[in-house]
């Protein structure tokens, strides 16, 4: 049976931040990106986002950002690759403590917004990250866009790589995400979004903004949980995959 990831990110609030939408995602998914405290969440979001990720039997996975609450996460920063080590070491190793005291576990790193970006196509900055990930510990996954210096540069460490696409973005002729400055960065049909879906895990291709039929490995799926209608749109997706016979698993 063919079988497809489920990923979301998650904790991205403060103090009081309302978990009822996570909850409620937290059935259609199966691994949850958690923010680490640099472009959203603090230690009491941590500490609960963990702890719901562990009652649905969600992998728990850290979402390193650069330090930048105020854009969060999605401004641009021009970082060494040593600050873009040691930034990701410092949030792996937080949200690890949570699962830690809460006997559970990491199982991958995905970085967040304007970082991961960039680390896609920086081979020297997405070098220092995935270096980052093998330091803290070798046997967790990365996580990141599919075809991307990420996934190179883990891969010449010997880290396990997760190929990441998009349910709800748009994509170049290279493969790139549409950059969220463009008026036609996100899909906002539902129905266009599932068909993109589909023959990504399928079919192994996408259609670009230019028309253009590209291949694309899809080892998982993200689903953004801050959109308008984010609950409804993950149980399409979910029960999609699941009328095509695909089983959805970590």
């Amino acid at each position: 049976m063919q079988q497809i990831d489920i990923n979301c990110d998650m904790g991205e609030g403060f103090g009081n931040y309302p978990m009822e939408n996570d909850k409620q995602l937290m059935k259609y998914i199966s691994s949850a990106n958690i923010a680490c405290g640099f472009h959203a969440g603090d230690p009491s979001t941590m500490y609960t986002t963990v702890k719901l990720a562990i009652e649905n039997g969600v992998a728990i996975g850290a979402h390193p950002g650069l330090p930048d609450l105020q854009g969060f996460g999605r401004r641009e920063i021009k970082i060494t690759e040593a600050e873009a080590y040691q930034l990701c070491l410092y949030q792996i190793a937080a949200l690890n403590g949570f699962a830690v005291a809460l006997s559970s576990s990491l199982n991958h790193v995905k970085p967040h917004g304007a970082l991961y970006n960039m680390a896609a196509k920086d081979y020297k900055l997405a070098r220092a990250i995935a270096t980052s990930i093998y330091d803290f510990n070798p046997k967790l996954k990365l996580y990141a866009l599919a075809g991307s210096q990420m996934i190179v540069a883990a891969k010449e460490l010997g880290l396990q790589t997760v190929s990441e696409v998009f349910a709800d973005r748009t994509y170049q002729d290279d493969g790139s995400l549409t950059p969220r400055s463009n008026p036609n960065a996100m899909i906002t049909d539902d129905d266009k979004s599932i068909e993109q879906v589909l023959m990504m895990v399928k079919e192994g291709i996408t259609t670009t903004q230019n028309r253009r039929i590209i291949s694309i490995l899809a080892e998982t799926i993200c689903i953004h949980g801050d959109g308008a209608h984010a609950i409804l749109f993950a149980k399409q997706i979910f029960q999609s995959l699941k009328d095509e016979g695909i089983n959805i698993h970590a």
